[in-house]
């Protein structure tokens, strides 16, 4: 009994009546075959059960049809500290890989091990997506490498002048001027700021300052003394929440620069015996969906991580193809819910 064996383009050429260049471009899903022979080429893919070898077509095009997400966290005592934000992003990233065509290679780093070598002259992916870093001043040095080094990167961060590669971010100090406008409008004069307001930390040092611009244009002041240095946790919320308080100095609003700072900090605050929002206002950022399930509710400033990981994936994709494509920030909306009163 004859083998059966299994189809080609050639195949698929003859019996649809094209060249094997019209298959090769109907199967990429080039714009440049009509509708008909579109069709005709489509019916007889379908007739003939063929599945694309995707390896052969990738090493045709010196590609791997592989992107990389690498996510950047060190570890903690528990070993699990990953951000929820970046897991919300997640789904957004992958979704948007599949509409291109690319397979996602999810791989957890540690900023301190040498990560950006991993992929140099490595087929391992066409291009990266980085999400987290913490010192920014640290990080800059590896991101500096890639380019160096030709790698097609995109990430997630502030949108800064003279910055190695391409970033896509969120309007930072317009969501920290619209947590601010909203304490002043809630009669708050107190305004703390709970976040590393430094250039370690650009995105927290931007949500700072538009806060700050805030109570300036209302003829207020951003009292230094009240802010207190956190990274995205928790228990830093906690901490710094704590030590604001052991600070004596008054205050009758909190400005978190992360969810996970603001959650924390609600909790120091209750466990001291100030409420939410009668004693103190609260507002983070971020929008995670836990913070409508904190208690209170979290007045926040929202992020779409949907919309951002779109972007993400088809700036790479565009780096890859060899096209322009810039950084790009994108808009806030402060979300009203009772941490603030009012």
């Amino acid at each position: 009994m004859r083998k059966k064996t299994k189809a080609t383009s050639v195949d698929i050429a003859h019996l649809a009546g094209v060249s094997q260049a019209t298959v090769s471009r109907v199967l990429s899903g080039s714009p440049l075959v009509n509708a008909e022979t579109r069709k005709r080429v489509e019916a007889v893919v379908r007739e003939l059960n063929y599945k694309v070898d995707r390896h052969a077509s990738s090493l045709r095009r010196q590609r791997s049809g592989t992107l990389a997400l690498l996510l950047f966290e060190d570890p903690t005592p528990d070993e699990s500290h990953i951000n929820p934000f970046f897991l919300s992003m997640l789904g957004s990233i992958t979704r948007a890989c599949a509409r291109h065509g690319q397979d996602l290679l999810i791989s957890f780093q540690q900023l301190s091990d040498d990560w950006a070598a991993d992929y140099e002259d490595s087929m391992k992916a066409d291009g990266l997506i980085l999400l987290g870093y913490g010192d920014y001043l640290a990080y800059q040095g590896k991101l500096q490498r890639l380019v160096e080094q030709g790698t097609r990167f995109v990430r997630w961060g502030a949108v800064l002048p003279d910055q190695p590669g391409l970033s896509i971010g969120c309007e930072n100090l317009g969501g920290g001027r619209q947590a601010g406008a909203h304490l002043v409008a809630l009669g708050r004069r107190r305004v703390a700021f709970l976040g590393d307001a430094s250039s370690h930390y650009p995105e927290f040092l931007d949500r700072f300052l538009g806060c700050e611009q805030a109570l300036n244009d209302a003829g207020l002041a951003l009292d230094r003394a009240l802010q207190v240095d956190a990274e995205s946790a928790e228990d830093a919320g906690h901490a710094a929440a704590l030590e604001l308080l052991a600070r004596g100095l008054p205050f009758d609003a909190v400005f978190a620069a992360s969810d996970l700072i603001a959650i924390g900090a609600m909790r120091a605050l209750t466990e001291r015996g100030l409420r939410v929002p009668e004693d103190v206002s609260v507002i983070g950022f971020d929008d995670l969906p836990m913070a409508r399930f904190a208690h209170p509710p979290l007045t926040t400033v929202f992020q779409d991580t949907k919309q951002a990981g779109e972007l993400l994936v088809e700036a790479l994709m565009r780096l890859i193809r060899g096209e322009d494509a810039a950084s790009q920030r994108l808009p806030t909306t402060l979300v009203v819910r009772k941490s603030c009163g009012g």
